[in-house]
């Protein structure tokens, strides 16, 4: 088994590469003193990072990679010339071979995805990999899935990412039975898609013990924090995902601009400075960085990629959380239980 301790990183990923990089597992090891790391792409540029930081470097070591994945490129033409050499597939690789326990890169997602599904293969029993958010909310936070790897998804896929979604709000939370709604234009049951009142009606009749199945959802449920787990497909997923954070700058421009206004707006700001930190802090992007590529035989997780170092390290300690509480080992359990039941009702069912 792999030890959870370990991370690799693909060093060169992201809008800013290594000094990011570098700085946030800095940060994380500050936070959790057994963390050592991988690092792979260009030792010298590592290297350069890395010198500022002694306590990192000597929990660190630095694999030369030559090929170091553009953030836009293809996936196809990123797979072609960057697998087995690429400081992104090699960190996947890490995960594979048992040299990691996680790997962690903000490199391109399109990339990412394919690389990843491509070394690591899904689990037995996963037609699709999924990308799981963490969503900040009013009562805390909420996982969403997917958020960008498919494209539409049929009833069982949704039925997937439920089960996998409630899995890793187990592993992070530490709930017993997550609430988990399915995304939908509306909560009547007859309203939506096809394949999403299908997904619903098996999740409702199947009453598993590992999650609590609310019903469906509607887009203002995600910031309520209406269920732990929203599931939708990948397209809408992404759609809200884009919005949201859009949504949270813009409020953030509007604040900025009517507390420097006037000078009474700027004293008034100076009594009410104390509220605005909190809610700056509440809705701080940096705290919830990081989507997981579930159902994958191995844990990927996709930092953004243009996030500072504190959200780089809090990418990193989501994927030490996800493989110490044996996340792989829940969303397996879980779907072997649902299938075992998916079996025995339809044997019932062939015998009445």
């Amino acid at each position: 088994m792999n030890d959870s301790n370990v991370i690799s990183l693909d060093a060169m990923g992201g809008d800013f590469g290594a000094p990011i990089v570098i700085e946030g597992a800095d940060i994380a090891l500050q936070r959790r003193p057994k963390l050592s790391f991988v690092l792979y792409g260009d030792e010298s540029t590592v290297n350069q990072s890395l010198q500022k930081f002694p306590n990192l470097a000597a929990r660190s070591k630095i694999i030369h990679c030559d090929v170091h994945i553009a953030m836009d490129d293809r996936p196809s033409k990123a797979l072609r010339a960057g697998r087995g050499k690429s400081g992104m597939w090699r960190a996947i690789e890490a995960v594979k071979s048992g040299d990691a326990a996680v790997c962690i890169s903000a490199g391109n997602t399109g990339a990412l995805m394919a690389m990843s599904r491509f070394c690591l293969r899904t689990m037995p029993g996963i037609d699709r990999p999924a990308m799981a958010a963490l969503w900040p909310t009013t009562k805390g936070e909420s996982i969403v899935l997917d958020v960008g790897a498919n494209v539409g998804a049929t009833a069982d896929q949704l039925i997937d990412f439920a089960l996998m979604g409630s899995a890793m709000a187990r592993a992070l939370y530490g709930l017993k039975r997550p609430t988990v709604g399915l995304l939908n234009i509306g909560v009547e049951e007859v309203k939506g898609q096809e394949d999403v009142r299908e997904a619903g009606q098996i999740l409702r009749s199947a009453d598993m013990d590992s999650l609590d199945y609310h019903g469906f959802v509607e887009g203002d449920d995600i910031g309520l924090g209406t269920v732990d787990v929203v599931v939708t497909e990948g397209f809408s997923g992404n759609i809200a995902l884009k919005t949201a954070e859009g949504t949270a700058k813009q409020i953030g421009s509007y604040l900025r601009s009517a507390m420097s206004r006037t000078l009474m707006a700027k004293i008034g700001y100076m009594f009410a400075k104390n509220a605005f930190t909190q809610l700056r802090e509440k809705m701080d992007p940096r705290k919830v960085n990081g989507a997981v590529f579930l159902g994958l035989n191995g844990v990927v997780i996709k930092s953004h990629g243009g996030t500072d170092a504190e959200g780089y390290a809090a990418a990193i300690e989501m994927g030490h959380d996800m493989v110490t509480n044996e996340i792989m080992e829940k969303i397996s359990a879980d779907l072997k239980k649902f299938e075992d039941q998916r079996m025995e009702l339809s044997l019932t069912n062939a015998g009445g």
